[in-house]
This record gives structure tokens, C-alpha cells and sequence, in this order.
């Protein structure tokens, strides 16, 4: 659906976590989960996509057919090529998120991670795309929890997984 000056764009976390609240471990996910994998590009292919440097620097590349806009505090940080621009501060991020959305006739904008762009983009987010990993996993980097009085459950889908944890495709939407 096209949007326009007057339709609001929706702020979508796409994010995968354990139990425990584990979202990475040593720079990466700590699990493989093509399913996940499949899902998250689905949702973020032809989507202005918000992320952290040191996400951006982990996935190694820009993600094709996707504008990448990656956060960083470091101001001689750059990255040349035509699918990526920088910013400062999520607040900037934001910003050309909805432009761009907005300009190629979208309504979503995608916040990538890591933790600290979920931290960062927490107020600004109105729905969160959520893989919930059935297990309690060794990490390092976690999402903050989510305050129950301000999500919904609108969507869930259990994937039975015979090569690691099972896990649930969650959609939580702001109240």
C-alpha cells in the first residue's frame, strides 16, 4: 500500500531473541535458524533499513535492494557505495528512514539492531517482528525487555526446528 504525507509510516523492529533476552554472542547470532534468516529478509527487501556500525560491520556488506542506514558516533566513519548512508543519531536516522519510505511509496521503515539501535529506536518503534528462540542461550548482547502494558500479541507461528531450539514467529504491535 502507497503511502503518503498523511499515512503513518511504521517503525518495524526486526529482531530474533532467546528466552533470556540473548540476541548476539561474539558479534552474531548465537544460532542458525535459516527460517529466521528467510523471514528477515522478506520483511526488509525494498525497505529503508536502520542499523547499528558494528551490525552493518558483522553482516560484512551492504544488504542489496534495501537502503541501509547505518548509525554510528564515529563522524570520519563513511562507507561508499550508493545503497548506504550514515548518521549520527537515531533521531537523524529516523528521519531519512521516513523520507526515503516515503519517496519510494512505502509505509515501513526497519530497525535492524543491534541492541543498542533497538535501545535507541525503542520510542520511535510501533511494531516489533519478533523470533522467539525457545531456549535460554550464552550471549553477550541482549534485547531490553519489553514492557507488557505497551505491546500486543497480534501474530504468532511456532516452528518446530529438529536442528537446534524451537522458536515462534511473534508480531507484537504498540498499544
Amino acid at each position: 500500500m502507497p503511502a503518503n504525507n498523511n499515512e503513518r509510516i511504521e517503525r518495524v523492529a526486526v529482531v530474533a531473541a532467546a528466552e533470556n533476552g540473548a540476541i548476539g554472542k561474539d558479534g552474531w547470532m548465537p544460532w542458525e535458524l535459516p527460517e529466521d534468516l528467510k523471514r528477515f529478509k522478506a520483511l526488509t527487501l525494498g525497505k529503508p533499513m536502520i542499523l547499528g556500525r558494528v551490525t552493518f560491520e558483522a553482516i560484512g556488506r551492504p544488504l542489496p535492494k534495501r537502503t541501509n542506514i547505518v548509525v554510528t558516533r564515529d563522524k570520519d566513519w563513511s562507507f561508499d557505495h550508493e545503497n548506504v548512508r550514515v548518521c549520527h543519531d537515531i533521531e537523524t536516522a529516523i528521519r531519512l528512514a521516513d523520507e526515503i519510505a516515503l519517496r519510494d511509496g512505502i509505509n515501513e521503515v526497519i530497525i535492524a539492531g543491534g541492541a543498542q539501535i533497538y535501545h535507541l529506536a525503542l520510542p520511535f518503534t510501533t511494531r516489533f517482528e519478533l523470533t522467539e528462540v525457545h531456549a535460554k542461550i550464552d550471549g553477550d548482547t541482549f534485547l531490553d525487555p519489553l514492557a507488557e502494558d505497551e505491546w500486543r500479541e497480534t501474530a504468532r507461528q511456532r516452528i518446530d526446528n529438529p536442528d537446534g531450539p524451537d522458536y515462534s514467529f511473534v508480531t507484537l504491535d504498540r498499544i
